[in-house]
């Protein structure tokens, strides 16, 4: 197991930083200053929360803490089976994977919405 930290951020997480959720501010700050943490944020998820507030893309994808994971073939060919883009390239992206042997934890402000998904959960519920 190793000991870093490896966390996807769904569309709620990243419209919720653009709002000031102090949560998912903490987070940012820590993978820009602190070895060790990643932040990543899948493509299809930062159209949808630019959506939802817009100029959140263009903000997350500044920030030298977040690395943007586009949309290759093995995350379009999940997308294609799941019902939402957003959630099923978040999905993919917290997978196990050479780079994060562990996979990765999604953040997110809607808990509920990963109930029953094989993957870990951050709630950045206030």
């Amino acid at each position: 197991m190793s000991d870093a930290m490896h966390i996807v951020l769904d569309d709620t997480a990243m419209a919720a930083a653009g709002q000031g959720n102090v949560l998912a501010s903490r987070l940012i700050h820590r993978a820009h200053a602190e070895s060790g943490w990643f932040l990543y944020a899948p493509a299809c998820a930062l159209v949808e929360a630019d959506r939802a507030r817009p100029g959140t893309a263009e903000h997350l994808a500044s920030l030298p803490g977040i690395t943007v994971l586009e949309l290759d073939l093995a995350a379009a060919l999940a997308v294609a089976r799941q019902e939402t883009w957003a959630a099923a390239h978040c999905q993919h992206a917290a997978q196990p994977t050479p780079d994060r042997p562990d996979g990765a934890i999604i953040a997110t402000t809607a808990p509920r919405r990963w109930a029953g998904e094989p993957v870990r959960v951050l709630d950045l519920t206030p």
